[in-house]
């Protein structure tokens, strides 16, 4: 068993020429900027068109439900990447994931929308699992915070650009299902790269864990059990923005498509400026610890400040949702960059266990959602209350940390 607390083991091809892993590098970077592109072309409407579709309430089940069957993915994902390779599983699954867009764009019945949307869901979390193991196995273990500050930037440089595609798409017209042409579209040349590029793939000797030895594995860490819920809490404000946030600016603060797309793209500028330098700051001069607290007390704060903004004007709410990112970028590369710096790439159980949060997120926001409507609702009117909800909860994301052993 890998003790996490160790430097990660590379295989053969972590000796090959520096030249030659850096171009692959760069290329994991663009194939994950399209798998990025791809997911969140639609994302920031499909709350929006599920509404549409069904209600409120029902939206809230089917992100649930979705985040039910990732977990079940995630939990099967390490046996299918064992018995097939990672290449294969990677090239299977965007097949899958071709054709359950498919399905949903040509599908007239709600009933299998709602499926084909739910499974994609699960399909695309375990595709980012498999390219967490391409660019593991070629990262460097003295650059990780370098090279993870690269990719992360590289893959939230595409949110800046996917919700300006997706609002353009959409153009006021409420044609949300063109955005999901536009995505299946961009699986193709996801689908080329990845054939192309890593057919003599090497997989590393993956741990295999039962799920209660692996709950003792991360248990015998306890920096891993706090960053495993600042992660969490993280992934919850993530979840809790994408359902809720472009609601209530289309429904409360009445914004148009257009608009929603300049205060998203701007909203999201702070993921490409400073992630990649952070990276290089935690690898040369300062642990992670530091720049993760601070990242979570500005998002933290900043998120509070919304309950409090009614002007619906773009510019004070870019301005403010600018603020906010910077706080969760700062927060999120440290997080990552912490992991990867602890955990072995053979442990495709930790690292599926690290993501799950994700899914796990699409649980608890919802949940959130109900239940702070049921006790806080009868006291506050409309839906910004939530904000300072979820501010709140953000903050607490610091206790956990405050005992967390730096990497420095």
């Amino acid at each position: 068993m890998n003790n996490p607390n160790t430097v990660p083991e590379k295989n053969h091809i972590q000796n090959s020429r520096p030249n030659s892993r850096i171009h692959v590098v760069y290329t994991i970077a663009v194939i994950g900027f399209i798998y990025t592109l791809h997911s969140v072309i639609p994302m920031y409407s499909n709350s929006i068109f599920l509404e549409l579709l069904t209600n409120k309430l029902t939206v809230d089940y089917i992100f649930m439900l979705g985040a039910a069957v990732s977990i079940l993915g995630f939990l099967i994902a390490p046996i299918m990447i064992r018995r097939l390779g990672n290449y294969y599983a990677t090239l299977y699954l965007v097949v899958i994931q071709i054709l359950l867009f498919y399905g949903m764009i040509t599908t007239k019945s709600t009933g299998l929308f709602v499926a084909f949307f739910i499974l994609q869901t699960a399909v695309i979390a375990i595709i980012g699992l498999c390219l967490d193991i391409f660019l593991e196995t070629y990262t460097d273990s003295m650059h990780i915070g370098t090279i993870r500050g690269m990719y992360t930037a590289t893959l939230n440089a595409s949110w800046i650009i996917a919700p300006l595609i997706g609002w353009m798409i959409i153009n006021g017209d409420k044609n949300y299902h063109n955005t999901y042409v536009a995505a299946l579209w961009m699986l193709f040349p996801l689908l080329y790269l990845i054939y192309t590029n890593f057919p003599r793939f090497k997989d590393p000797n993956y741990t295999h864990l039962s799920p209660w030895q692996l709950i003792k594995h991360i248990s015998h860490n306890k920096n891993w059990i706090k960053l495993f819920s600042a992660n969490a809490i993280l992934q919850v404000f993530y979840a809790w923005m994408t359902i809720y946030c472009t609601i209530y600016l289309s429904n409360i603060m009445g914004f148009n498509a257009e608009s929603m797309g300049t205060i998203l793209a701007i909203m999201l500028i702070p993921f490409a400026l400073i992630q990649y330098p952070l990276g290089r700051l935690s690898d040369r001069k300062y642990g992670e610890k530091k720049i993760m607290i601070a990242g979570f007390t500005l998002l933290g704060v900043s998120t509070v400040v919304l309950a409090f903004i009614h002007i619906p004007s773009v510019a004070v709410w870019a301005g403010i949702l600018f603020v906010t990112r910077i706080g969760a970028a700062a927060a999120e590369i440290m997080i990552e960059t912490y992991f990867f710096k602890t955990v072995s790439m053979r442990d495709t159980a930790a690292l599926g266990l690290f993501r799950v949060t994700r899914p796990i997120s699409y649980l608890i926001a919802p949940l959130l959602s109900i239940i702070a409507g049921l006790i806080l609702g009868k006291y506050f009117t409309g839906e910004a209350y939530m904000f300072a909800v979820i501010g709140i909860v953000v903050l607490l994301a610091i206790i956990p940390l405050l005992s967390l052993k730096d990497t420095d």
